[in-house]
C-alpha cells in the first residue's frame, strides 16, 4: 500500500511517499481503510523533522484519519462502520494516517457523526476538534458572551479559523488576531467582528494590560499568550492549545490573583473518549458547512511532503484535507 514513511537518517530524518507492506502494520483490533486525512502543525513538524514528534522508526506520518472499518475483532465496531481517529499517538508512536490502511485499537475510534462526510471530518481534523475542546472548556468554566469579546490568536490557521466560526455562532464578538492582515476579509466571512494585528500581542507583556476580552482561544503561546492573559477581563478565561510562537510563557501572576483570570489547558491527543464524542457531536451540530468549505483546500497524498513546510511558516490559510486514495 502507498504510505508516507519517515525514516531516521544520520543527523535527522527523511519523509518519502513509498510502498509499505500491509503485513507490517502494528497491533490493533480494528483495521480501517483510510479515506481522508489532513495536515496539522504537528504533521508539519514530523515530516520536516523540525521537532522530535516521531518516537518510533520507521514511522508512517499523519495524526488524523476518517475512513471505513474493513475488519474488526472489537465488539464496538463492524465492517462498514464510518469512523474518525484523532491523536492517541498516531504518527508519533503508532503507525499513522498517511496510508491506505491503519490497524488501531477500537477504543481510539469515534463514530462519524450523522451529517458529516469523511471529507468534512478531516476538513475539521485535529485542529477543529481542538478548537471545539477549547469552546467546551470555556463553557464548563461558565464563560458567556455577555462577559465581553472573545480573542482568537493565530486566527487564519486551522485551529483559529474553526474557533472564529464556532465562537461567532455562539454569539461572541470575535476579535481575530493574525499576522496576515491580508486575510481580513476571509476572517470576517467566518464571523470575526474585528481584526487585530499580531504585532500588538507579540511584544513583551505588561503584568496587567487594559481589560479587552472576557474569553479567548490561543494557539500561539509565548509572549502572545502572556499579552492575551494580561488583557483578559475580571473573571475571564483563556483556553490555550498551541505553541506556534514558543513553549515559554513570560507572564505574571497578576491577572490570576488580581482579576481572577483562568488559564485552561487543552490537550487533544489523550483526551478521554467521552469528551471526544461530545466535541464531534457539537462540531456536527454547530459548525457552519459553508464556512467549513470556505476554509478548506484539498490535496492528494502525493502533495503532503511539499506542503508541510508551509504550515510551519504560517502560510496555510484554514484547513488542508488530504485525499488518501488517488
Amino acid at each position: 500500500m502507498k504510505a508516507i514513511v519517515i525514516e531516521k537518517t544520520e543527523g535527522g530524518s527523511k519523509a518519502a511517499l513509498t510502498d509499505f507492506d500491509e503485513a507490517k502494520l502494528m497491533d490493533g483490533d480494528v483495521t480501517v481503510r483510510v479515506e481522508y486525512s489532513t495536515i496539522n502543525y504537528k504533521d508539519g513538524l514530523a515530516i520536516t523533522g523540525k521537532a522530535p514528534v516521531v518516537r518510533r522508526w520507521p514511522m508512517i506520518a499523519g495524526v488524523d484519519l476518517a475512513g471505513t472499518v474493513e475488519s474488526s475483532a472489537n465488539p464496538q465496531w463492524k465492517a462498514g462502520d464510518k469512523v474518525i481517529l484523532n491523536g492517541w499517538g498516531l504518527g508519533e508512536t503508532h503507525l499513522g494516517a498517511y496510508a491506505e490502511k491503519v490497524r488501531v485499537k477500537g477504543e481510539w475510534l469515534v463514530r462519524l457523526p450523522d451529517g458529516l462526510s469523511a471529507c468534512d471530518a478531516m476538513a475539521i481534523g485535529t485542529a477543529g476538534y481542538t478548537a471545539m475542546l477549547c469552546v467546551l472548556a470555556l463553557e464548563r468554566h461558565g464563560v458567556k458572551p455577555a462577559q465581553g469579546p472573545a480573542i482568537v490568536t493565530g486566527a487564519a490557521g486551522g485551529v483559529g479559523s474553526v474557533a472564529v466560526a464556532l465562537l461567532s455562532k455562539l454569539g461572541y464578538h470575535v476579535i481575530a488576531s493574525t499576522g496576515r492582515t491580508s486575510e481580513a476579509d476571509y476572517l470576517k466571512s467566518l464571523g470575526a467582528a474585528e481584526i487585530l494585528d499580531r504585532a500588538e500581542l507579540s511584544a513583551p507583556a505588561k503584568p496587567l494590560g487594559k481589560e479587552r476580552w472576557g474569553a479567548g482561544i490561543d494557539s500561539v503561546g509565548s509572549a502572545t499568550l502572556a499579552n492575551v492573559i494580561s488583557m483578559t477581563k475580571y473573571g475571564g478565561a483563556i483556553a490555550a492549545c498551541g505553541l506556534a510562537q514558543g513553549m515559554d510563557l513570560p507572564s505574571s501572576v497578576a491577572p490570576f490573583i488580581l482579576r481572577g483570570v483562568s488559564l485552561l489547558g487543552i490537550e487533544s491527543v489523550m483526551c478521554p473518549i467521552e469528551w471526544r464524542r461530545q466535541a464531534w457531536k457539537r462540531l456536527a451540530d454547530d459548525l457552519d458547512r459553508k464556512k467549513l468549505a470556505a476554509m478548506t483546500t484539498e490535496i492528494g497524498l502525493g502533495k503532503v511532503i511539499e506542503t508541510a513546510p508551509s504550515i510551519l511558516a504560517g502560510k496555510v490559510r484554514g484547513r488542508i484535507v488530504v485525499r488518501i486514495a488517488e
